[in-house]
């Protein structure tokens, strides 16, 4: 059995100090949502954003899902209580942020219309995650 590793406060903190990370966090919000998703609503280059995915991954925040081609992305709450709490007090302001309700409308229209969005056909549609499953489990 592997040995766990440790949280790491430090990456937690600058997984959560980039505009762009904050974005991603606040679009999958409480869905699985996959990557082509978050490039066409953000408009920006998918190695940028697969970039910081990565980074949120590491610091323990984000889980991934590999669906055939498609790679899903959620939100994982970390294995620290405080480290929990910051991320859902941060997750709650994002929700009230006129910016990153614009980044969701964006995300509900492609979702509705996917036929506009040409790198969006044949994507699967972002996934509803019931928060109670939602662990630090990767």
């Amino acid at each position: 059995m592997a040995a766990k590793r440790a949280f790491n406060i430090e990456r937690f903190f600058q997984a959560l100090g980039d505009n762009t990370r904050l974005r991603l966090l606040n679009l999958m919000g409480d869905q699985e949502i996959c990557v082509c998703y978050f490039v066409e609503i953000l408009d920006q280059p998918q190695p940028k954003i697969s970039r910081h995915l990565a980074y949120l991954r590491s610091a323990g925040i984000v889980a991934t899902r590999r669906d055939g081609k498609w790679m899903h992305y959620r939100i994982v709450m970390p294995p620290h209580i405080g480290a929990t709490q910051i991320l859902q007090q941060t997750l709650g302001w994002l929700k009230e942020d006129r910016a990153m309700q614009a980044d969701r409308a964006r995300l509900s229209k492609a979702c509705c219309t996917p036929a506009k969005f040409v790198a969006l056909q044949g994507a699967p549609l972002p996934i509803p995650i019931d928060s109670s499953t939602v662990s630090a489990s990767r």
